[in-house]
């Protein structure tokens, strides 16, 4: 294969960085190498997918094929900022793309959040998608649990509370989590929003699926519909209600769990250490701004998990607006103040902040690209261009490679086959990283 005419660089193997690779991979004169600071490519969809939405995670195949070019390279165990640093790449590369998401949550800023007990969603789901560093999340003890927030990570994390683990046992999540999950005694799981209905960001597929687990009893406020006009509704939220207007009618027998809907509430307090009690305020719309009513109510809870949204966080050297926790940018072009910082580009999550779903960041993509082979063509490629994976093997950093990763699969293919299951995941670090430096020279330097 002759040298291609451009080198590019993106930083993060998530959906958002694996379009953008799909899109350049499709030129005959650009190579890609995508750099990440885990062994395992895709992000999301391999760590923040629920592992019983297969469907979702079936996306991670279709992205798989761009790892066919031989011109795109994966390099694993990469740490941005301590293993390679912005200059290097900018020297390395005619064109560095940061696709590396959004890893930190939002806090509730009330008291208590620091208790026991009081949880981010993203560490969940962090521990039952099997991320190496997830910290375990027991349940011992924990009858009555609580989602803060009313979009889909909230729906995820209410869904795996509730769902008999049975019913996981046949997907990819580690045995260790599926044994927490067994021995959990739940009896109530409550979703929370300090809005009603009609303003929640569920997804109607994703609702229905909650609402619909066998053997759980479902119950709205029925205060939650007032005032409401279908009429006035688009599409999507008219589906939202109907379903939770569906559910809270619906009679369970003899359930084995309960889920409550409460809405125009918002958390002021967690009372007890660990969490015992969650103290709740109503709410009103004033002008489209959610106000306090000062009527509060207490329910008794072990358990509260944040999804009250995600942020990103800076990159070493890189411009970030903090107000907005992205790196501003101009149609996926970075900007340094309000100029345009020359052959560097970002997107997915931390170029538009965390909204939309996987596919949104397919033409979100397409537009950064498009900027990025508009320049390329404008500036040319560097010539002072050097090979940065020879001058990481100088001194003695070896990145892990798709090939390693397809190991990981492999293994983790034998795993699940000794539980009757298609795959199960390897979360453990020492793990992977043997599996990582297994018949090949040198390796990465491990996590710390």
């Amino acid at each position: 294969m002759p040298e291609p005419r451009f080198r590019v660089a993106i930083v993060g193997a998530g959906p958002s960085g694996l379009f953008a690779a799909q899109f350049l991979s499709a030129r005959d004169d650009v190579a890609v190498d995508i750099f990440d600071r885990l062994p395992t490519p895709y992000g999301l969809l391999r760590y923040g997918v629920a592992p019983d939405h297969t469907s979702i995670k079936a996306v991670a195949h279709a992205l798989a094929r761009v790892f066919d070019a031989p011109s795109v390279r994966f390099l694993g165990m990469v740490h941005f900022g301590r293993d390679v640093t912005r200059d290097e790449l900018l020297t390395g590369y005619d064109a560095v793309i940061y696709a590396v998401g959004a890893s930190e949550d939002l806090r509730m800023g009330v008291p208590g959040e620091d208790a026991v007990g009081s949880r981010s969603a993203r560490e969940f789901v962090a521990w039952y998608s099997g991320h190496p560093d997830a910290e375990p999340q027991s349940l011992d003890g924990v009858r009555q649990a609580v989602a803060v927030g009313v979009g889909n990570v909230a729906v995820d994390v209410a869904r795996i509370l509730v769902k008999e683990p049975l019913a996981l046992a046949v997907t990819d999540m580690p045995e260790d989590v599926l044994g927490e999950l067994r021995r959990a005694r739940l009896t109530d799981v409550w979703v929370v929003g300090r809005r009603g209905p009609q303003h929640a960001s569920f997804t109607t597929t994703e609702l229905r699926e909650l609402c619909r687990t066998p053997g759980v009893a479902v119950s709205v406020d029925p205060e939650a519909f007032d005032d409401i006009d279908d009429d006035a509704l688009d599409r999507r939220t008219r589906a939202n209600v109907a379903v939770l207007r569906e559910a809270s009618g619906t009679e369970v027998a003899d359930p084995r769990m309960r889920l409550h809907f409460l809405f125009w509430r918002r958390p002021v307090e967690l009372r007890g250490d660990p969490v015992r009690e969650l103290v709740l305020e109503r709410t009103r719309l004033d002008d489209g701004r959610v106000l306090g009513t000062g009527e509060t109510e207490t329910l008794e809870v072990e358990l509260v998990l944040r999804a009250i949204g995600y942020r990103a966080v800076r990159l070493p050297g890189v411009a970030f607006d903090e107000k907005l926790g992205v790196i501003p940018s101009e149609h996926g072009r970075v900007l340094d103040g309000a100029t345009v910082a020359p052959r560097e580009y970002v997107v997915g999550w931390i170029k538009r902040g965390p909204i939309g779903v996987i596919g949104t960041n397919k033409s979100d993509a397409r537009e950064t690209v498009e900027q990025v082979l508009a320049d390329l063509a404008e500036l040319g490629p560097r010539a002072d261009r050097v090979d940065l994976v020879d001058a990481l093997a100088a001194r003695g950093f070896v990145p892990s490679s798709y090939d390693d990763w397809r190991r990981i699969e492999a293994a983790e293919a034998n795993r699940g086959a000794s539980y009757a299951r298609e795959r199960m995941k390897i979360e453990a670090w020492h793990e992977l990283l043997d599996l990582v430096q297994a018949e090949r020279p040198g390796g990465p330097i491990p996590p710390g």
